[in-house]
């Protein structure tokens, strides 16, 4: 097994979100917006497709290295069970579900060279009239992947359940919501049926270097969900700390911070990133016996780009706590605290901390699907993740100069639209769910009622 640095990171926020998880399970006022958040149909259907996208990207995660053809190719647990999404690249061009390129050619034909589409390696390679046979042959393996994805969620659904009896002698709470039922129902059915089809087809077409756009879409979702989650956990601690400590002590303390931010706000962020990202390649450049692998290479440049955004971004975080801080000092069982003689760090981490942890827990979902478009854009203008990273920016950065083709070519710049469409959706709809849950004006709305 091989770790990057991404994995090792992404590896300690799994854990340090299950350990916060395990701690904070029989906490009651966590308890109850957490039940609010179970009984929302929106809340839970985002929620499973956010968890399908962290399950994609945790596979995605598990690096290791390949010893075929003695190559010692780094590669993940998804390249390994998409392998032949990964190896079946054709010439260039193809539209999806095509048997042929999407460009004419020379091509020989009856003994003589004729102008024509060329047949494609992979794409349909099974079929002998693919004019006659292609229709029927895609709604035959579609509905074959229907039967397996069915089966697949049946056995799902089965497991589940025998789990839960064993443990609580009930049925999982979850399946009582039909909405949620349903949304796993399609996922699972619907990423089998591709799954199978893309074995015998190129579902999203092929990009210019013939290599699948599918397996593209879905490499990219690591790329989306390491920006939006290490970003974040670099940014926490900055945020938090520089917020609580302005609010609370104010005079000089609050006057430097402010400082600090005021300026850090001045600068263009798109100018800092693009000098930093500068400064990582000339690092690289400069140091190549450390970076001996394209895919080493790339993971550091992700992780400085991470890195960058994380300091790049807690300035409005801190806004937003400092002002809460400068409110809760003033509340009576913080001054009868401090007239009792509490020391002030006991102050902060008992009752500061707690009261405004439900903006952080916002703040850091609204923000994931902002860093993930964030991306999107930087890459779009060159200064974001390594060309070589999978992500739905270089795709969309790739596909602006294939929208100018004649023959439109238009797939790897919707495909990459709709996984980044569908992450985002759902982070900003369970973003929406999570602030009603956690604000406390409607918890104390509800506490009265």
């Amino acid at each position: 097994m091989t770790l990057l640095w991404t994995d090792v990171l992404i590896l300690l926020l799994l854990i340090a979100s299950i350990g916060i998880a395990f701690y904070l399970h029989d906490k009651e006022h966590i308890q109850r917006p957490l039940n609010k958040i179970a009984h929302s149909k929106v809340g839970m259907v985002s929620l499973v497709v956010l968890m399908f996208f962290l399950l994609v990207g945790l596979m995605d995660s598990i690096h290791f290295k390949s010893n075929q053809d003695n190559s010692n190719e780094i590669i993940s647990l998804l390249d390994y069970c998409a392998t032949p999404l990964r190896e079946h690249t054709e010439k260039t061009y193809s539209a999806p579900f095509a048997t042929t390129l999407y460009s004419k050619e020379m091509i020989a034909k009856d003994g003589s060279m004729q102008w024509g589409y060329p047949r494609l390696v992979y794409g349909g390679k099974h079929l002998a009239d693919p004019e006659k046979e292609q229709i029927a042959d895609i709604l035959l393996k579609a509905g074959f992947g229907f039967l397996l994805g069915l089966a697949l969620f049946a056995g799902l659904i089965l497991l589940s359940t025998g789990v839960s009896y064993l443990k609580h002698g009930s049925v999982p709470q979850f399946f009582a919501m039909y909405s949620v039922v349903v949304t796993l129902f399609i996922i699972v059915v619907f990423s089998t049926m591709l799954g199978y089809l893309s074995l015998y087809y190129h579902v999203l077409g092929t990009d210019k270097v013939g290599e699948d756009v599918f397996y593209q879409a879905i490499k990219s979702i690591r790329t989306g969900l390491v920006i939006g989650t290490l970003t974040t956990l670099i940014m926490l601690p900055l945020a938090i700390l520089f917020g609580i400590l302005a609010g609370f002590f104010r005079g000089w303390v609050d006057d430097v911070i402010q400082y600090l931010y005021t300026t850090l706000n001045s600068i263009p962020g798109v100018l800092l990133i693009a000098a930093s990202v500068l400064m990582v390649q000339v690092y690289m450049a400069n140091h190549e016996a450390e970076f001996t692998s394209v895919i080493v290479r790339a993971d550091m440049r992700l992780l400085f780009l991470c890195m960058i955004l994380g300091l790049t971004s807690w300035t409005g975080l801190c806004r937003l706590l400092r002002a809460e801080t400068l409110k809760l000092r003033e509340m009576e069982y913080v001054l009868a605290a401090q007239a009792l003689g509490v020391k002030q760090h006991a102050i902060l981490l008992r009752h500061i901390l707690p009261n405004v942890m439900h903006i952080v827990l916002i703040s850091v979902v609204l923000d994931f699907s902002s860093l993930v478009l964030a991306e999107a854009v930087l890459s779009y203008i060159n200064i974001g993740v390594d060309p070589t990273t999978y992500s739905w920016g270089n795709m969309i950065n790739g596909a602006r100069l294939e929208m100018a083709r004649e023959p439109i070519v238009w797939w790897s710049l919707s495909a990459a639209f709709v996984f980044m469409f569908a992450l985002v959706l759902a982070a900003n709809l369970f973003a929406d769910v999570v602030q009603d849950a956690f604000d406390p004006r409607r918890i104390g709305n509800e506490a009265v009622e």
